[in-house]
């Protein structure tokens, strides 16, 4: 099955699930994270580059954004690395070329009405992936480390701040740092740290734009709740990649500690201590946990979602038909890793 038709499929399934439609965005009172619509879509990684591999021609296709809206999808999450723009030598580099290219897609989202959600996926001093390529690192470096990359951070995102001050929310908000990392004590960063550096990234932002919708990951890989960050106004951003043995079945870059199986994944499935993996499993690991959240009034949205194209497709459908389902009646909406 071809890209297109894939996701021409995962359109009827969210149809399905939803039994309605995506209404168009509103041209009202602009919104908040007091209230965001039930936003579906994709991440598109135009400006997701690895040193040495430049994104070829534009850095995000029309065509993309047309699809969504024509499938009835409304938010692009773009996962971005500040090496674009920035340079991980000196972190007060902004060059202005790339961001030109980021204006375009948040352009292009306006046209078709698909909001645009500006994610570091590399911000300076922490990446999921190859975080020691850093000069310094964001939550474990020593105390002049962190607040080095922490003040570089800040920079970054004021910058973005000033130069989309007055893009209403309803078509742009900022998701700050990608998926911090698992809180493992042993290593010397807990949850307090990540509460840190969310805290002077909010406030460097609202200094600049004191009204942008702000979403903020979990921990633990984006998969935790934040109780800490709770009354800051903003919109936390989980995952859907439980369990890690159907959305990631064979990946080598994941920890071999975090697959509960190795065997070829059904589902429902077991895990290798005997225990199953089914729709009311995904709801206590997914969503019950966000239960005190969701009651202080905090909006939640699924930042990254989907299987490596390793898991057979049939199972790959049936866990993500149980996944959309559960968001479904949770009031989440939702964006597939592309």
């Amino acid at each position: 099955m071809d890209r297109r038709s894939f996701v021409k499929n995962l359109a009827v399934m969210a149809a399905a699930a939803e039994l309605g439609t995506i209404p168009a965005p509103g041209q009202g009172a602009d919104i908040t994270a007091a209230r965001i619509p039930r936003w579906r879509g994709f991440n598109l990684q135009g400006r997701f580059a690895m040193p040495g591999k430049p994104t070829p021609g534009r850095a995000f296709d029309e065509f993309d954004f047309a699809a969504m809206a024509e499938w009835g999808f409304d938010f692009a999450r773009l996962p971005l690395n500040y090496w674009a723009w920035g340079d991980r030598a000196d972190w007060s580099v902004i060059r202005e070329e790339p961001l030109k290219e980021i204006d375009r897609a948040i352009d292009l989202g306006r046209q078709h009405g698909v909001h645009v959600n500006l994610n570091f996926h590399r911000c300076p001093g922490y990446c999921i992936n190859g975080r020691e390529l850093e000069q310094a690192d964001l939550f474990s470096g020593t105390a002049a480390q962190r607040q080095k990359a922490q003040a570089a951070a800040v920079f970054h995102w004021q910058a973005f701040a000033r130069r989309y001050k007055g893009v209403p929310n309803r078509e742009l908000s900022f998701d700050l740092v990608n998926e911090p990392p698992k809180m493992r004590s042993y290593e010397g960063y807990l949850e307090e740290r990540y509460v840190e550096i969310v805290k002077a990234l909010v406030a460097g932002i609202r200094e600049v734009d004191p009204s942008r919708l702000i979403f903020a990951d979990g921990i633990n890989i984006g998969q935790s709740p934040v109780m800490g960050i709770a009354d800051l106004g903003l919109v936390q951003s989980t995952r859907g990649y439980l369990p890690k043995a159907v959305s990631h079945y064979t990946a080598t870059w994941v920890p071999k500690d975090e697959f509960e199986s190795f065997n070829i994944p059904t589902w429902p499935m077991k895990d290798d201590q005997g225990r199953t993996w089914d729709k009311e499993r995904l709801r206590r690991e997914d969503i019950d946990p966000y239960g005190p959240l969701v009651r202080k009034g905090v909006q939640v949205h699924v930042g990254e979602w989907g299987a490596y194209n390793k898991t057979p497709h049939a199972v790959a459908l049936a866990w993500m038909e149980d996944s959309l389902a559960l968001w479904k009646e949770a009031g989440w909406g939702f964006s597939l890793w592309n």
